[in-house]
């Protein structure tokens, strides 16, 4: 007698292969990190490490200011941009120049407190060449003392 088969199969299926495609994932992280590097933003303190004298009757301006700054080595910034040269001409052309068509513009000055006295006037000399009359001076506020 023989083994009779009535058609049926009984094959085992083979199992397909799971394969987890990676790609579209490190595509999504990059362009997640170019996203988060594009939308940063730099705090403007880190650009100009100025130490600011103390004043104690020192006031905040609210309105908009010509910002003059004079760091510890005696460069003078227009506006965070550096002038390139401490000549009282190239100083009065950058303040005209950031003052644009603000003929009687308020000029902030903010010198370190190591700055050189002369740094100061020569900043004062080219605003009043200039006829810019209204200067303010920045100022820390005096720690309390214990």
């Amino acid at each position: 007698m023989g083994i009779v088969s009535n058609g049926m199969n009984f094959q085992k299926k083979q199992k397909e292969d799971f394969d987890l495609n990676l790609t579209p994932l490190i595509d999504v992280v990059f362009l997640l990190l170019i996203f988060f590097m594009v939308t940063t933003t730099f705090d403007k303190e880190t650009q100009l490490k100025i130490e600011l004298p103390q004043a104690a009757g020192a006031q905040k301006q609210v309105k908009k200011m010509l910002e003059i700054s004079i760091d510890a080595k005696g460069r003078f910034f227009v506006n965070q941009h550096e002038v390139v040269n401490s000549g009282l001409e190239t100083i009065k052309k950058a303040i005209k120049q950031a003052a644009g068509d603000n003929k009687k513009p308020s000029l902030l000055i903010s010198a370190d407190g190591q700055a050189t006295h002369q740094s100061v006037i020569t900043i004062l000399d080219a605003a009043s060449q200039l006829g810019f009359v209204n200067i303010t001076f920045a100022a820390n506020e005096p720690q309390p003392k214990k």
